[in-house]
């Protein structure tokens, strides 16, 4: 696929732009960004806007937007994320869609276990629990609540991209991704960096295991009910 000798890059580069340019977009603008960030974080004392931020996230407080954030950081949270995803990866492999299933059980686990071993390297500690509205364990960066939502809305948009519930499917899982990690910043549990850094490595994770499993199996490619795009 890739060119072997400098004759061949610039008709490749014309040949495959669209596939080139979504593959930076989508992992290598990625990661440079979250190796920015963390740069700034760890080596330059990190962002002012931090705080200013969860200062006014703090400041619109009501009883009716903490019992939603509330919700959220359930249903978004290691005890029902994970069976949801099983649950929609049983369903598309009863729909003859395995690689689909896998597809986005790898995408949501692997963002999780990338979660850990971050929080274990870089140790970072949480805001000031005084000011949080709920008391959570661990560190803090990158938030876990954001990559893993992040990867589930973002390897459902993949997989059911080619068929006719595309667009609707890739609005709602970009909205619960992104509000789900507003969420985290609102009841004061994590900086906006940390959702930040979560949402840019989830995306660079979930795509570049879309590229290599498509690889391996092509049906991916289509939609879960075998229909080609056609777009």
């Amino acid at each position: 696929m890739f060119p072997r000798s400098r004759q061949e890059f610039l008709p490749f580069v014309r040949d495959h732009w669209r596939s080139l340019l979504l593959l930076s977009l989508s992992v290598l603008i990625p990661l440079l960004l979250v190796t920015h960030f963390t740069h700034e974080i760890f080596r330059e004392g990190g962002y002012a806007w931090d705080q200013a931020i969860l200062d006014w996230y703090r400041a619109r407080r009501t009883p009716a937007l903490t019992a939603t954030a509330r919700t959220l950081a359930t249903l978004g949270g290691p005890l029902v994320l994970p069976v949801v995803t099983a649950v929609i990866a049983l369903l598309l492999a009863r729909a003859h869609a395995r690689a689909h299933g896998w597809f986005l059980i790898l995408g949501v686990a692997g963002a999780t276990l990338l979660n850990v071993a971050a929080k274990v390297v870089f140790q970072r500690p949480r805001p000031d629990e005084l000011l949080a509205v709920l008391a959570e364990p661990g560190f803090s960066f990158p938030s876990g609540h954001a990559m893993a939502n992040a990867a589930f809305g973002l390897a459902l948009a993949l997989v059911f991209w080619r068929s006719r519930a595309g667009w609707p499917v890739a609005v709602f899982g970009i909205l619960w991704g992104v509000t789900v990690g507003v969420s985290r910043n609102y009841l004061g549990v994590h900086y906006p960096s940390d959702v930040l850094v979560g949402f840019l490595s989830s995306t660079a994770w979930v795509y570049g295991l879309h590229v290599v499993m498509q690889r391996r199996w092509p049906n991916l490619r289509k939609s879960p009910g075998g229909v080609r795009d056609t777009r």
